[in-house]
């Protein structure tokens, strides 16, 4: 009689923790290089708080995460995405959009920003925010938003 193989546990989305923080820089760091310090996404990022951060672990180790940041919107209470991250090893496993649909789980009813690709983050229902204003030179037509009403106004950390 054969034993059946051991079929691989699936990798669950945790709340970031404290600890997880160095793990969680480098897998941005090794997915960006240091070409994002020079982004204006990351401008907000460093003045903003984290609101809320997830993390995939596959054998303890970290392979994807995100993290949501307080900001508000036109004066409004928002949350902007990013970045999020997959080891490379890992990648096409579908983890950045489960890492997604979790941001959109703890969101809620609030607002959510991000900077990135209509094509992809589209179907988790974000469209073009044309009337929102970064402080830095964005491409205005990767400034997302998913929330009720249309945002407007200038960003800043909350």
């Amino acid at each position: 009689m054969f034993d059946a193989p051991a079929r691989p546990a699936p990798l669950r989305i945790e709340i970031e923790v404290s600890a997880d923080a160095a793990a969680v820089e480098g897998l941005v760091l090794a997915a960006f290089g240091p070409g994002r310090f020079a982004k204006t996404a990351e401008r907000l990022r460093e003045r903003a708080r984290i609101a809320a951060g997830f993390v995939v672990r596959e054998d303890g180790r970290i392979i994807g995460s995100v993290r949501l940041w307080a900001i508000t919107v036109g004066g409004e209470p928002a949350l902007f995405l990013g970045p999020i991250a997959v080891s490379a090893d890992s990648r096409r496993a579908g983890l950045g959009a489960d890492l997604v649909q979790a941001c959109v789980d703890h969101a809620g009813d609030t607002g959510i920003l991000l900077v990135g690709d209509l094509p992809w983050f589209g179907r988790f229902g974000f469209r073009p925010a044309p009337d929102v204003r970064l402080s830095g030179p964005v491409d205005q037509r990767r400034v997302l938003w998913r929330g009720a009403g249309e945002a407007a106004g200038a960003v800043l950390p909350a």
